[in-house]
């Protein structure tokens, strides 16, 4: 039984055609299938967290347990292009590393970030789409 999470995952969290694409929290338990569907969709690998390159789009693998959320969101932005975004993958709810939305929205308003979306990127995982605020002028 394939665990495919379905045709048109990467278009649906807006990643395209020479996007460059950095993952963070990478191990065993992430989908597999999801990543060659989103190195399929950007022509190229996935850059890994060590990678100095900007990118458009930061693949946040977490799960509770993982350490301070707030702290990696902030440092998930650091590699972005000023108009990137971090697709945050979480555990679905019942699965082990579940992390509760409230602590999502929480952790992305320290980072300085809002949410925008969430879609099921596969049978396992969850994600949230995180952009920047905008300024208002503030420096």
């Amino acid at each position: 039984m394939s665990t495919n999470p379905g045709p048109g995952v990467a278009e649906r969290m807006g990643i395209k055609a020479q996007n460059v694409v950095m993952e963070i929290g990478y191990d065993a338990d992430v989908d597999e299938e999801l990543r060659g569907q989103i190195e399929e969709a950007i022509g190229d690998a996935i850059l890994d967290e060590d990678s100095d390159e900007v990118v458009d789009v930061v693949l946040l693998w977490f799960r509770d347990g993982d350490g301070d959320l707030a702290d990696a969101l902030v440092d998930a932005i650091s590699p972005l292009a000023d108009a990137g975004v971090i697709w945050l993958l979480t555990p679905k709810r019942g699965r082990g590393g579940y992390v509760e939305p409230s602590d999502i929205t929480e952790a992305a308003a320290i980072a300085g970030l809002s949410q925008t979306s969430i879609v099921t990127a596969g049978r396992e995982w969850s994600a949230a789409r995180l952009v920047g605020r905008k300024h208002g002028g503030r420096r």
